[in-house]
Parts: structure tokens; sequence; C-alpha cells
């Protein structure tokens, strides 16, 4: 009566074995016979560790009752000079009339209280395997993430980087080159940050992230902003000095739509949620032109520009402004002058207007050329 107990106990613990393992593989997206492989593969290194079993052992676990057995694998030959690989084939056929030689026999040789040790190293191959699905589903779902906007939670500093939870025990990140200087990051702040890289380790995807990339700034935009998310408004370039001020240019497939006015939005809500988003960086938005001087022009708003001259062989330009323009187009520590040269992929040197002149700076005809062709540029970009 406690044998047949046994056996059904034996039989009930199979049974939710293989219950568990299906339900492990319908939530994780398991392969079942992934599970199946790998608990047979550590069942078999369990058996040769506890029982001495030969290297040509294998184990298989019923896929339907979870019952495990271990099989010796012997070779049919004619004379056996190893006992422990080969079997004669007069006793095979034993076993079953159809062995010739050369076949491979299955014999059964699961050890006592193997059962004990299979159940414990089972439930270790389920967990560790479960623990890898959700290592391998977290890190394809952040993959696709990269080079996109994602929306955290800061949890804590770790020395100078700060950790930002993504939820789904997911942290990402920020390293103090990608963090915006002065930019506080404080307890349960909920921040928008741009993912650099998502990378798979055996403790989990390590996500890292950045305040500071200018394509966080095209990200918020296209988040804002329908024309530029539909591909209407393309912005052509970023330029950034992260916590301070960007400059973007943008250009519209349709001629009926204003690629400025698009991303500004009516008394300037669209451009100000962005800012908002930044703590208050300061965003310049020109329209891209193909043609070089009206586009660097546009650039150093809001400074009026009196002319450009460009070198297209070595990608330089010379600028003139107004007498009183000249440290607004430079800006402070050089920074629109900078900012604007990083967006146009242009080099330049600006001048003032009594300096372009003493020093014949550029040809006095470009003056009048500049005004005639690219007149009203700042008054279209909507500078004063």
């Amino acid at each position: 009566m406690a044998g047949k107990k046994e056996v059904i106990g034996k039989m009930d613990q199979g049974a939710e074995l293989i219950q568990a393992l299906k339900q492990i593989s319908r939530e994780k997206g398991i392969d079942e016979n992934v599970i199946f492989e790998a608990i047979e593969t550590s069942l078999l290194t369990a058996c040769k560790k506890n029982f001495g079993s030969s290297a040509n052992n294998k184990v298989i676990v019923n896929r339907d009752t979870g019952n495990v057995q271990v099989f010796a694998q012997k070779t049919v030959v004619e004379t056996v000079n190893d006992s422990g690989t080969e079997i004669s084939q007069a006793d095979a056929q034993k076993l079953n009339i159809r062995y010739e030689l050369g076949d491979t026999v299955d014999i059964t040789v699961t050890p006592r209280n193997f059962g004990r040790i299979s159940a414990q190293t089972a439930k270790q191959v389920v967990v560790q395997k479960f623990r890898e699905a959700e290592r391998e589903n977290l890190f394809n779902e952040y993959i696709t993430k990269e080079r996109e906007i994602v929306t955290g939670i800061v949890q804590r500093r770790d020395r100078k980087n700060v950790i930002i939870s993504l939820g789904k025990n997911v942290d990402a990140v920020l390293t103090p080159a990608e963090q915006i200087p002065n930019e506080r990051y404080e307890f349960l702040d909920r921040i928008k940050v741009y993912v650099t890289e998502v990378r798979q380790t055996t403790k989990g995807p390590i996500i890292n992230v950045s305040r500071t990339n200018p394509e966080l700034v095209e990200r918020l935009f296209e988040q804002e902003v329908p024309e530029v998310f539909d591909g209407t408004v393309e912005i052509r370039s970023v330029a950034r000095d992260p916590g301070s001020r960007t400059k973007m240019a943008v250009y519209s497939r349709n001629v009926r739509v204003d690629p400025v006015g698009a991303c500004v939005g009516q008394n300037g809500y669209r451009v100000n949620v962005v800012v908002s988003e930044l703590n208050g960086e300061k965003i310049d938005i020109v329209e891209w032109s193909d043609t070089p001087e009206k586009y660097i022009a546009a650039a150093l708003s809001p400074s009026e520009v009196l002319t450009v001259v460009t070198n297209r062989d070595d990608m330089t330009a010379k600028i003139v402004v107004p007498d009183n323009k000249l440290s607004l187009a430079i800006g402070k520590a050089g920074q629109n002058a900078k900012l604007a040269a990083k967006l146009t992929g242009w080099r330049i040197d600006i001048k003032s207007e009594s300096q372009a002149r003493e020093t014949d700076f550029v040809p006095d005809e470009s003056y009048e050329a500049f005004a005639d062709l690219y007149k009203n540029i700042w008054d279209e970009a909507g500078y004063e």
C-alpha cells in the first residue's frame, strides 16, 4: 500500500512539473523543448556526479507525465570488450528481436532515489531559464528603443551616475557625461531620457541614456509637433549646448506648411513644452535652406546679418553684421557663432561692418547682392 502511495506521489509531482513548465512557457515565451532539453542536460550531469554513470548515458523527461528515466546507450557488437558501452547481439535481441550489429540499445538504468535529485535539478533549471527568459525578453523590448525617448523615475545615485527606473525591474544609467550641467536629479523625479545603447549582460540588459544628446531634442519635437511626427516637417540639423541653448534647422516638404511656425506652435506653446522638459534650455528654430548664404544668416539669429560670402572649396564663410550686433552674433563665450557653425557645417568668421570695411574683409558689392537676394530673413523667421 505504501509503495502504491509513493508511485502516485511521484506521478503527481511529475504532473505538477509539466503543468508549471507549460505555464512558464506560455507566460514568458520560452519554447517548451528548450526547457526540457536544459533539464535533461542538467539531470545527466547530476546523474554522473551522484552515481558515477558512464559518458554515454542519456536522460529523458517524459513530456506528458514528467517521469524521468536514465538510459545507458550500448552498441550492439559481436564480441563485447566493454560492458559499459557494448552489448552482445544475443542479449540485445532478448530485448527486441530486431536489433542488429551496430544498432544502439537504450537500457533503463535509473538509479534509486533519483527522483529527489531530479526534482531539485528541474527546479533549479526552471528558475535559471525563467531568469534567462526575463533578461532576454527585456533586452528584446528595450533594444527596439535605442535612439528613442523613454520616461523614467530617478531612483538613486551610484557614485556620479544617476540610476533611473524604467519599470519592470529595469534601470537605466545616466552617466556624468550625459547629464545636463547644473541640472538636479531628485529622488522620484519623472524625466525623459534618450536611449543611446542597450547591452545584454549576465545580470540583464544595461541601458545607457542621455539628457545631452541632440537627438533628444529631435524626439521631443516629434512628440509635440504632428507635422514633424508625420514627416511633413523635417529636422535637418541640431546643434546643442546642453542646458543653455539649442539651434535647430527645419524644412517643410509642403510649401503650404511653415516649418518654423509648426515647431513654435500657437503662442509658442509647442516649443515651450520642449523648453520646459529641458528645464529652460533656449531653442532657436530656423528654416533650413539649400542656399548656404541664406542658411548661415538664419543660423546666426537672433543677430541681423549684412552679408555672407562663402568659399565652397574649403567650406568657410565670411559674415558681416551691424556694429551694434557683433556681440549678439558671436554670443556669450562665442556660443551663438559656435552653434551656428555646428548647425550649418561651415567654418565662419564674423566681423562688424566697420571692421570689415576697414580691412576689405568682403567685396563692397556683396552687401547689395545679399540685401537684394536675402532680405527680411529675420522678419520671416519671427525674430525682432
